[in-house]
């Protein structure tokens, strides 16, 4: 609190997924922070996701799920499923499968000038869909546009903290561990 009161930090820009459907996911803040996740529905079988970029076909992804996620979202569930780490004003979004049925589909690093379409199918006629924390189950045959959102958020950053000492601090990067 001293460090707010005192000025002594920095307002960064941070930004934000925007999720478009032909039904109202989300209620009305279809707004993301981190990432929007499409995942098969309890234990079915995996689905096949469709991945359209600017209207071009990127691949149709195997997988028990897909990532979209945002520079702030790439230290969170992409992390976790082999997404690369990504510094906070890159403006860039990660598309990261989540245990593909093929090895060779790896997480892609794309412009957030780019328009992700995805479309689902599989043995299910619904599948799951979250943004940050929020889900919602929805049917195969929605159609989900993903783009940049049209605004940040100003995320406060105090004075002595960078993503250099976040990263160090929280993966433990230069300790040795082994003593």
């Amino acid at each position: 609190i001293e460090a707010l009161t005192n000025k002594k930090y920095k307002i960064e820009k941070r930004a934000l997924l925007s999720v478009t459907a032909p039904t109202k996911l989300f209620g009305e803040v279809n707004y993301g922070l981190n990432e929007l996740t499409i995942l098969k529905k309890d234990s079915s079988a995996m689905i096949t996701i469709h991945t359209y970029i600017n209207g071009d076909y990127l691949n149709s992804y195997f997988a028990d799920g897909l990532i979209i996620a945002t520079p702030t979202g790439s230290t969170a569930y992409s992390l976790s499923c082999g997404g690369p780490l990504v510094m906070p004003d890159s403006q860039n979004f990660v598309i990261t499968p989540i245990a593909p049925h093929n090895l060779n589909v790896r997480p892609l690093v794309i412009s957030d000038t780019s328009v992700i379409t995805l479309k689902v199918e599989g043995r299910n006629s619904h599948y799951l869909t979250t943004l940050d924390s929020r889900n919602e189950v929805i049917d195969a045959s929605i159609e989900l546009t993903i783009k940049k959102a049209d605004f940040y958020a100003n995320l406060i950053q105090l004075e002595n903290q960078n993503f250099f000492n976040t990263m160090r601090n929280k993966l433990l990067w230069g300790l040795d561990k082994r003593n």
